[in-house]
């Protein structure tokens, strides 16, 4: 199996994308794929550089034995270059990623989180910022799910 990377990218990094790398990362443990996987994630604003996810999602990953490390980082257009796959969370991030990818290949890249999903109906994992605690497990549940049907497209791929 080859090495593939994946970047997860939401709008401020801080809430859905940090969570993603997080459970697709958790399922790559547990699947003894460590070494065929670079994964990470960004954001497409700079606004929360350097900081670390939003306390309540740290609070609610907790609850699952997640545990969310990564600090802030905006998408650079490396990026584009040095990730198999780049997948946003709704269709902003979609749109956002499209604006900055150069090339036609770089487009080909950009991925739909949900299209992932095997359990869930859903068309976007919605940003929980502004919301309540149903929100930011509601964002969990989907990120579960579809990190888990990401993991089976990808191995059916190998």
């Amino acid at each position: 199996m080859e090495l593939t990377t994946v970047l997860f990218v939401c709008l401020g990094n801080i809430c859905r994308s940090p969570m993603a790398e997080v459970i697709f990362g958790k399922i790559v443990e547990r699947e003894n794929a460590l070494l065929h996987f670079e994964i990470d994630s960004a954001g497409l604003l700079s606004y929360h550089e350097g900081e670390l996810p939003d306390s309540r999602m740290r609070f609610h990953a907790s609850k699952r034995a997640y545990h969310l490390v990564h600090r802030s980082r905006p998408v650079k257009m490396s990026d584009f270059d040095r990730f198999d796959m780049i997948v946003g969370m709704d269709d902003d991030n979609i749109a956002g990623l499209k604006k900055m990818a150069s090339t036609k290949e770089h487009e080909q890249k950009i991925y739909r989180m949900t299209d992932f999903c095997r359990i869930h109906q859903a068309t976007s994992v919605p940003d929980p910022y502004y919301g309540g605690d149903n929100g930011f497990e509601n964002v969990i549940d989907l990120l579960e799910d579809a990190c888990e049907g990401l993991f089976m497209a990808l191995k059916a791929k190998k």
